[in-house]
Formats: C-alpha cells, structure tokens, sequence
C-alpha cells in the first residue's frame, strides 16, 4: 500500500473546491470554505449570481495559492515522510478489517494536498484531497478515512456488481460507506494514529451520524455491533439491509441536519 502526496495545481483545488458551491448546495457543504478563508466575503459572495461567485470565488483562491503554495509543497513532503512510519500498521489493520491483501496492493493512491476543506475522495482515480492546513498526524487520520471508502467499495463491487456511479453522494450506499468507517477505524492499530478519531476531538465520521436513530436505537450503535460480529461480506449486506429498511429516517436526519448547519 502506497501513498503519494502531491501539490496537484491551483485548478485542480479550484475545480474540487467548486464542486461543493453549486447552486443550492447546503451550507453544511459549502460553510467550511467562508470558515477558513475570510478573505472570501461570504455576504458579497451569496448576494452575486452563480456564474458571478463562481468568478469571484475562484479569483480569490487563485490569490490564496499564489501565498500558499510553499506551504502546501513543505506539507506535502511533511507527510509523505509520516506516511512511511505508519503504513505498515494501516495496511495491516485494513488487510484483517477486509480480508484482502493491502500491503500487497493499492499502491497508486494519489493525495492531492491543496486548499479543500472538504476533502473529497476519487475512487475511479484511486485518488483524494486532504487539506493542507492539517497536522502531519491529521493528514494520516483523513487518509486512512479516505482509503477505507477505496477498500471498502472494491470489495463492495466484487460482492453485489453494481456501479461506480451509486458510489456517491446522496446514494444510500455512500451514506453507508461515510458510517461504517468509526467501526473500520475502532482498530487500535488505526485509532492510535488518527487524532480524529475520538467523538470528543471531533470524530471520525460526519457529526450527524453521531446522534441518529433508527427505531429509537442509535445507528451507530447498531452498526458496530454488527461489523464487530460478523465477517465484511455478512456485514456489508446486512447493513445496507439495516439501512433500506430506515432509509426515510436516514434521510430525514441528515436533511435536517444540513439545513440547520450554521
């Protein structure tokens, strides 16, 4: 398993940026960046027409990149290094969480260090952002979240055939996919390396799962004692028909859940 950090350009970061600011799309997608780029006049910036926040947006972050590209070429080198102190372990956990060999695969997995705060993941592509302003530590917990969606839906596709494109957001198998990392990550062999991982440092996963229900019963709850009993293919087919069957209380929450996002 292999790894490789990399300043992917300033259009690269613009177009991924962009992809959580369309029209419409909820704040709890679109907040982070106003967060950590006050130069970005919120106000000004939703007051304009799309095509004119697009511009407005992108100008910005260009100036942002211009200042911040040693910082993101320094990380990038910062984390390759740590990278190699911890792969071993990472593999390893994956490898046993899966029951495939990861050591002996996913060795072309691009990490595409750059301005997102959102951090997307490629899965055509083996490929991911992780935000640059993130600890050395910090960039191996986002990995290692962001590998376990590549683990998990090779062995995904290899069980049910389906296609790549049910992979992503708002299907209920990314939704699933975005849950069921806590329980991969509770390995003490991953946890121990991701600062992220404890709920009181900011969890894992999306804040939003942590207080849903299904039936009057926490999801997560429900989701980890099934992954901790059973092998991943049971587990992967008896989740997602846990989820089928709550997929309006699933969805329901979440939708609040963005709304409300400040």
């Amino acid at each position: 398993m292999k790894v490789r950090y990399t300043d992917p350009g300033v259009e690269q970061m613009i177009e991924s940026i962009m992809g959580f600011q369309s029209e419409g799309e909820a704040g709890f997608w679109t907040g982070a960046l106003y967060h950590f780029y006050p130069q970005i006049d919120r106000e000004h910036a939703l007051s304009l027409p799309f095509p004119e926040r697009k511009g407005y947006i992108e100008n910005t972050m260009r100036a942002v990149y211009a200042e911040a590209s040693p910082e993101i070429r320094r990380k990038a080198e910062l984390y390759n290094r740590h990278w190699d102190e911890c792969e071993a372990q990472i593999a390893a956990a994956l490898s046993d969480a899966f029951d495939v060999d990861c050591a002996g695969g996913y060795n072309d997995i691009v990490a595409r260090v750059g301005l997102d705060p959102i951090s997307p993941r490629f899965l055509r592509e083996r490929a991911f952002d992780v935000f640059y302003l993130n600890s050395e530590k910090g960039a191996i917990g986002m990995s290692i979240h962001e590998i376990i969606h590549f683990v998990w839906f090779d062995v995904w596709h290899q069980l049910f055939g389906d296609g790549f494109e049910e992979y992503e957001r708002p299907s209920l198998k990314w939704i699933l996919s975005e849950m069921v990392v806590e329980s991969v990550m509770s390995d003490p062999r991953l946890s121990s390396i991701n600062p992220y991982f404890p709920r009181e440092e900011g969890g894992c996963i999306y804040p939003y799962f942590f207080d849903m229900k299904a039936g009057g019963t926490l999801i997560l709850d429900t989701l980890g004692k099934m992954y901790r009993r059973e092998n991943i293919r049971d587990f992967m087919r008896d989740s997602y028909a846990y989820c089928l069957e709550h997929e309006q209380e699933i969805r329901s929450h979440i939708e609040k859940s963005e709304a409300n996002y400040p």
